[in-house]
């Protein structure tokens, strides 16, 4: 009974390349994490405004959203490989200049916001083009597995990378966070390295934004696929809270490093644990409601947030907000894998990528702004009930999507129909309405 609710590690015994993969990105993870909470910090520390912090998701998040669907079509037409080393390649050197403005000395917010820019566009490739990687290294049946432990790995991150941080600006200040992050890189540079290459399937495709919009329409063509990522963007937009946090540090816990480092790994702890019990999201079949419940909880633990005082009870709510985000999050993987065919998967990946890292930046700008005309509170209780409410109208708006099931096999899309049940994928006893493309005819599965 203990291991049905235990997630599966049978992908870490199976296949030594995703082994390899899972140990390097944890180690990188934690390494990224480090300079998310010194970057936020350094900023605070400069400009003593929420605003300002908000801001850097806004440098995050704007080449992200520009670049990120573009970067999905090169994906698809280059060896993937290639481009998640010269990706990360990029992100060692830009953690380095994070560390060398630091042993400058003061620092400057618009130097700060330039480096996180030049990493998001970095990222936009690196991150898709390593999703890609999953359906080549486990079978079908392995990889909503792999996305829980995928999820593992950002989660553990989160709380490990934050509470190191705080502990080690406190000690030897900002520097050694950045330069921790970039000796990270060198494990999952190898990691990757040790790969075969990762050439799409067919002939490949030509990049540009004729390729972009094809993908964009695969996407849109099926109400499950738009639904999945309409959740994870009405969470993120509406009430990520990470931005709130050094104020809310500031006026409540008098705005000690070690305190904001417990904040931050607090909503990430209860990502642990809600991948570490996973066994049972997995098996879910009525995934487009599990999604939107998920995304309730989570905007009804921030609001609460929100609400109480001590620190407790604030490190609890967040902890119940990272499980039932990490649910979410395993359940649309799940769900947008399924239906990716390869020759589309970069750009399925970019998509999903903009919408699950870009517009959590875009979240934090919002909390910061309206903390800065209201309070950091009167934020998180908005942003929180502001989610709750997105989540029943989505499921009023897009009712395949509140009724799908699915097991394994290709969501249906809209270009045919299609009876209630198709590749182990159904919306109830009702015919789903839609169904898929030509493009979609043997298409795999992935995760992560």
């Amino acid at each position: 009974m203990i291991r049905r609710l235990l997630v599966d590690v049978t992908p870490l015994r199976s296949s030594r390349d995703f082994r390899r993969l899972w140990a390097g990105s944890l180690l990188s993870a934690i390494g990224g994490q480090m300079t998310v909470f010194a970057v936020a910090l350094q900023v605070f520390l400069l400009t003593g405004s929420s605003l300002a912090v908000g801001a850097v998701g806004l440098a995050d998040a704007v080449p992200a959203i520009t670049c990120g669907l573009l970067a999905g079509s090169l994906i698809d037409a280059r060896d993937r490989r290639m481009l998640a080393l010269v990706a990360s390649s990029v992100l060692l050197l830009v953690s380095l200049g994070f560390a060398a403005q630091a042993f400058a000395g003061g620092g400057q917010a618009w130097l700060l916001y330039g480096l996180v820019a030049v990493q998001s566009l970095a990222r936009s490739v690196n991150a898709p083009a390593q999703r890609t990687f999953l359906p080549r290294l486990l079978p079908a049946g392995q990889l909503a597995a792999g996305a829980a432990l995928t999820m593992l790995v950002m989660h553990a991150s989160m709380v490990v990378g934050p509470s190191l941080a705080g502990l080690i600006a406190a000690a030897g200040g900002l520097k050694l966070c950045y330069l921790i992050d970039a000796a990270s890189f060198l494990g999952a540079l190898y990691a990757v390295y040790r790969l075969p290459p990762m050439r799409p399937d067919g002939d490949g495709i030509r990049p540009g934004p004729r390729a972009v919009l094809d993908g964009l329409g695969f996407v849109r063509r099926s109400q499950v696929l738009t639904g999945a990522l309409l959740s994870d963007l009405n969470a993120t937009v509406l009430a990520m809270p990470v931005a709130l946090f050094p104020a809310i540090n500031a006026e409540r816990f008098g705005g000690s490093p070690g305190t904001l480092g417990l904040l931050t790994s607090a909503l990430a702890a209860g990502g642990v644990i809600g991948s570490g019990l996973s066994g049972p999201v997995g098996r879910l079949r009525r995934q487009g409601r599990a999604m939107l419940c998920a995304g309730a909880v989570w905007g009804a633990a921030l609001a609460g947030f929100g609400l109480v005082d001590g620190l407790a009870a604030s490190l609890m709510l967040l902890a119940l907000a990272g499980v039932a985000d990490v649910s979410s999050v395993v359940l649309r993987t799940t769900v947008i894998q399924l239906g990716t065919p390869d020759g589309y998967r970069g750009r399925v990946s970019a998509t999903e990528y903009v919408v699950g890292a870009a517009c959590p930046e875009l979240g934090n700008f919002r909390a910061g702004a309206v903390a800065s005309l209201t309070s950091p509170a009167a934020s998180a209780v908005s942003g929180g009930l502001a989610c709750v409410a997105g989540a029943g109208v989505i499921a009023l708006a897009l009712p395949v999507f509140f009724r799908y099931r699915c097991g394994t096999g290709p969501v249906p899309t809209s270009a045919a129909r299609v009876s209630g049940r198709t590749a182990g994928c159904r919306t109830d006893r009702r015919r789903a309405g839609a169904s898929r493309p030509a493009h979609h005819a043997g298409s795999t599965t992935r995760a992560g």
